[in-house]
């Protein structure tokens, strides 16, 4: 292949690759909470884990004694860490 093939395909790939998470991104912030608490299950996760695992994935967690307070919006979400029930926590409103 000739360079300027190779460097066509190159550039290419890059704006393909930038392009990707911009498409799979969600606007709905409650199904990006859904998702990051289902993503994986811990029994040993309390509160203060719960709302710290929330923070570094960009969400507005306050742990609030045994339970997190998550603003999504103009509402506040109240999540219960699950113990060894399938995934983190539950989610009230």
């Amino acid at each position: 292949m000739a360079r300027k093939e190779i460097c066509t395909i190159c550039i290419a790939l890059i704006l393909i690759m930038l392009a990707a998470p911009a498409v799979s991104a969600s606007k709905d912030p409650l199904t990006d909470l859904k998702s990051a608490i289902s993503s994986f299950d811990d029994p040993h996760m309390d509160a203060d884990d719960l709302a710290f695992y929330l923070a570094t994935h960009d969400f507005d967690a306050k742990p609030r004694g045994s339970y997190v307070e998550v603003g999504i919006g103009e509402k506040i979400c109240k999540l219960t860490p699950n113990g060894s029930a399938p995934g983190l926590c539950t989610i009230a409103f």
